[in-house]
């Protein structure tokens, strides 16, 4: 498994908010804890939210609003894309206001011990082809209000989905879905679509395969 579909694969886990060991999650990867001790300072590094220590376990704090706002997920959306693009310009001037702009954004940041994130809307290596998934978002979001079927090509795998829900997590961007293909929920990674088409034909919930199936799955999860 590479290294960033690993961080990926911990992030999904943590996100329910209990604790898990380092011993847990390293049988369950096939990786020494050692390896996961590393995984949790850089998805920390990377601004992920994680609390924990070696030896006792780990966890992740609930999402960060900037206070007094309140972000929609579209705000955030667009926040974070405009970072992260103007942060790869070969512009400096522009380079220069979008890293003053993340710093600005960090210094209203709740206060929290541990090291410091990296900034906001800038990827750490780890993470850094997750801004390639912006390209995709607009019609994944119109695929979920219309309730429209996609063909999905990543990497070597091809789905057939119903699109549910747009989800931010650590810097990255997922689509939940319901694979026709598999007959099983999907958390895909946005930035990991090669290709997408539309379907023809619509859907409507069914037993099994909604919003509100995949967030119970999740709820019964041990």
């Amino acid at each position: 498994m590479k290294r960033s579909d690993r961080l990926y694969a911990l992030m999904q886990r943590l996100r329910d908010g209990k604790l898990h060991t380092a011993e847990a999650m390293a049988q369950d990867l096939s990786v020494s804890v050692r390896t996961i001790y590393r995984d949790m300072e850089t998805l920390a590094e990377s601004g992920v939210p994680v609390e924990g220590t070696r030896g006792y376990g780990y966890t992740v704090r609930a999402a960060i609003t900037l206070p007094p706002l309140n972000l929609t997920e579209e705000e955030l959306e667009a926040l974070h894309l405009a970072l992260a693009t103007l942060g790869a310009a070969e512009l400096d001037d522009v380079s220069a206001a979008a890293r003053s702009l993340s710093g600005k954004i960090d210094a209203v940041l709740p206060e929290e011990s541990g090291p410091a994130p990296a900034p906001f809307g800038f990827a750490t290596d780890a993470f850094a082809e997750a801004a390639h998934g912006f390209v995709h978002m607009p019609a994944v979001k119109n695929a979920i209000r219309a309730r429209q079927k996609l063909r999905i090509e990543s990497r070597q795998d091809v789905h057939i989905i119903r699109p549910l829900h747009i989800d931010y997590w650590g810097r990255v961007w997922t689509c939940i879905a319901y694979s026709e293909t598999t007959e099983a929920f999907l958390s895909l990674r946005i930035d990991r679509i090669d290709s997408l088409s539309i379907v023809p034909g619509l859907f409507v919930d069914e037993p099994g395969k909604s919003l509100a199936d995949w967030r119970a799955s999740q709820e019964a999860r041990p």
